[in-house]
């Protein structure tokens, strides 16, 4: 049976074991390809990104805004571009929206700049307009400087410790107490904070310095009092910000808005009359040696506000572990003990004489006649055979096997090919090649390979391992289509190398549109979805293929131990419970609630901190081992009541049954919605739901996979048992 009591002790004592691995796993971090050391005054480059909020889905590449200063073009010292020039960037980064750019702020190791003047922007209503919608919608900038981030420090409740918040602010909103009118003002002055100590090795020995933080604090500062040089005369204190707000211009506004005060409503302040605004931008450049940051730990101050969920985490385990172990014990002693005395009983009261006999037994009401000796009916476990005048002892035989009942009175017809069986194997196909590359990202990150400091390279694996895993994809296609009698496999292997990739890439492309017509950077450039169609079709349908041809031409189909009758049996009337949609969500939630506790991070890392990163992937690592072993647990608990209710459609229940969770899941990305993000917009809602709804599906695609391959494993061992003896 393979689930004994000595089975699922060893199971338990597997899981425990990467468990306590994890903690090892998580602590091997990588964070980089190699050490960059500098020595003093040797120029370092500071590159811009992007902007995005919390607010919303939709990021803009940083020099695309109208109101920031635009690169002029120029070399600067330590790197090979120009300003403006975007740095190569790997297909996660452009898939996440980075738009890596070179600027002309320049700086200088281990020398400090306490003012220099960066440019001074004109703008127009309309840009003032476009500034003021970001600094309400609470944008954030990103800055790299030696792969890190530009961050805005915080300190826990408690001031014991200092943590990181990537991004800094675009500006801030004010409202007036007594008009409760609101007011807008632009960070233009940033105070930039770079952290060093001496390099590790002998790169140290020789004067070199690496870099382990990357502070900047903003300040509104107006353009009255400044130098000559167009910086601020007093920086630590400045009597007027740098008001987002273009007084009216003279007549032209009066005519339109003649009773409009100071302050007039925000329709009014949009109204193009050809009054500009300068900005003033400024910065300020401090170097302070640390020697309390480790370089190979000085991505920690970006998770130190996440250390208190940690006590979180390992409630989020051991939850798992007692909802997981309570259905293996479950399992262990109901179908141990259900399905051997099952098994005991048919052969105690069918072997006879050497002959198998059996007769199904009757209901009432049921029409189901009564079938002759020697005729395959699909209603006993084997085909009946002995003497054809022996009437007698057929009757004798039926009274003694007139408790034979359940899963057993099934052998002619559980194995009977489901419908649509040719969408089935694509899908189990295509589920296999998620499970590949789910596993591969999950170890790589554990391992620390996969980090932060590695700009994409979560997404960039993602997607290589999804393309090479084609070979998976078509093999496990190809066998159980052939398992179901399919005879043209090549239009199977097309079917599974468009199918599911070709709905996926349909559905980005059409999100694309909406994220273009924004210009936002999240959009794909035209070049990159050419890349992405070039994979999947020039080296994706090929693997396919290829697995396709092993699995259906070179291994062939899966032997079964039964064989199946030339009429389907009838279908009995199954109680509520047991019927398709009650059965998948009341077996999906216990998986869910599994996955439950570390769901709520990793939302809280893709939605809500799109700042943060999530880097409890050991953790994860072990709720997705518990995740796998509930799902098989529960498919086989519900396929063997099904079958136990005399229904032999389980092929797709399984499917559904393993994948149910995924409901679940999607009402849980409503409810977070509804309750912990506050997203604003029709697009970025918009957005919201399309991505969830995409990976609900490629989550109940991996997991329906997994109940399907196990039910069919479960549902082979035990009609396999009976045939045995």
């Amino acid at each position: 049976m393979g689930l004994g009591y000595r089975s699922q002790m060893g199971m338990v004592r597997v899981l425990f074991f990467l468990l306590a691995i994890s903690s090892y796993a998580e602590a091997f971090y990588i964070p980089g390809w190699s050490i960059k050391s500098y020595q003093d005054n040797e120029a370092i480059p500071l590159l811009v990104n992007k902007v995005y909020s919390d607010s919303t889905q939709l990021q803009y590449a940083y020099y695309d805004l109208p109101f920031v200063c635009p690169p002029t073009g120029a070399h600067h010292a330590g790197s090979a571009l120009l300003s403006g020039q975007t740095i190569s960037l790997n297909l996660g980064e452009v898939l996440r929206g980075d738009r890596i750019t070179q600027s002309d702020i320049e700086l200088s190791m281990g020398k400090d700049a306490p003012c220099s003047h960066l440019c001074n922007k004109t703008i127009s209503r309309n840009d003032l307009k476009r500034a003021r919608e970001l600094v309400k919608d609470g944008y954030v900038a990103e800055w790299i400087v030696d792969n890190l981030p530009g961050a805005t420090s915080f300190v826990t409740v408690d001031k014991s410790k200092k943590y990181y918040a990537a991004g800094f602010k675009m500006g801030y909103k004010d409202v007036e107490l007594s008009s409760g009118k609101s007011r807008y003002y632009i960070n233009n002055h940033f105070t930039i904070a770079i952290r060093y100590r001496k390099a590790p090795g002998k790169d140290g020995e020789r004067g070199g310095k690496v870099v382990v933080a990357f502070e900047v604090y903003t300040k509104s500062v107006g353009p009255e009092k400044r130098l000559a040089d167009g910086c601020p005369a007093d920086l630590t204190e400045v009597d007027t910000p740098m008001e987002l707000y273009i007084e009216p211009n003279g007549t032209a506004f009066s005519e339109l808005y003649p009773h409009s005060s100071y302050h007039p409503h925000e329709v009014d302040q949009d109204v193009e009359d050809g009054a500009t605004l300068e900005i003033p931008y400024t910065y300020s450049v401090y170097w302070r040696e640390d020697d309390k940051i480790e370089w190979a730990h000085r991505w920690d101050m970006y998770f130190m506000n996440q250390e208190e969920g940690h006590r979180i985490h390992w409630l989020a385990i051991i939850n798992s572990l007692i909802i997981s172990g309570s259905l293996s014990a479950n399992v262990a002693m109901i179908l141990a003990r259900a399905v051997r005395g099952d098994i005991k009983s048919y052969k105690d009261a069918a072997m006879e004489d050497g002959k198998v006999k059996l007769k199904r037994k009757s209901r009432p009401g049921s029409s189901a006649r009564t079938p002759k000796i020697g005729e395959k009916n699909g209603l006993g476990l084997l085909e009946q055979v002995g003497d054809t005048d022996n009437d007698a002892d057929v009757s004798s035989d039926e009274e003694a096997l007139e408790d034979v009942t359940g899963w057993k009175l099934l052998h002619g017809d559980v194995f009977r090919v489901p419908a649509y069986g040719y969408l089935l194997a694509p899908l189990i196909g295509s589920g296999m090649q998620l499970v590949f590359m789910a596993v591969g990202l999950l170890f790589l990150s554990s391992l620390g390979v996969l980090n932060p400091s590695f700009r994409g390279g979560f997404v960039s694996v993602g997607v290589g391992l999804f393309v090479f895993a084609g070979v998976f994809s078509g093999y496990f296609s190809g066998r159980v289509y052939q398992t179901f009698g399919g005879k043209n496999w090549r239009r199977n292997t097309f079917v599974t190398a468009i199918l599911f990739p070709g709905l996926l890439f349909a559905l980005v492309f059409i999100l694309n549109l909406f994220v273009w017509a924004q210009a936002s950077s999240t959009a794909l450039p035209f070049g990159t979805l050419v890349g992405i169609i070039l994979l999947w079709l020039c080296i994706q349908l090929p693997l396919v293929y290829i697995g396709s041809w092993f699995g259906y031409v070179r291994t062939g189909a899966w032997e079964h131990p039964t064989k199946i009758t030339a009429l389907p049996r009838q279908l009995p009337i199954k109680p509520w419970y047991i019927q398709t949609v009650p059965s998948i969500l009341l077996a999906g939630l216990i998986p869910f609630a599994v996955i439950f506790i570390e769901l709520f991070y990793v939302f809280q890392s893709l939605w809500k901190d799109k700042s943060g990163y999530y880097y409890v992937f050991g953790f994860l690592s072990v709720v997705s081992i518990i995740l796998i072993i509930t799902i098989a647990e529960v498919t086989i608990v519900t396929i063997y009541i099904q079958l136990c209710s005399e229904d032999y459609n389980w092929w797709w229940h399984s499917f559904f049954v393993g994948g149910g969770s995924a409901a679940w899941v999607f009402i849980y990305c409503i409810w977070y919605y509804l309750t912990k993000l506050h997203i604003e917009g029709f697009i970025s809602g918009f957005l919201f739901f399309s991505y969830s709804f995409l990976a609900c599906v490629v989550y109940g695609l991996l997991c329906g996979t997994v109940g399907f391959l196990t039910a069919y494993a479960f549902v082979r061992r035990i009609y396999g048992a009976i045939k045995a003896d």
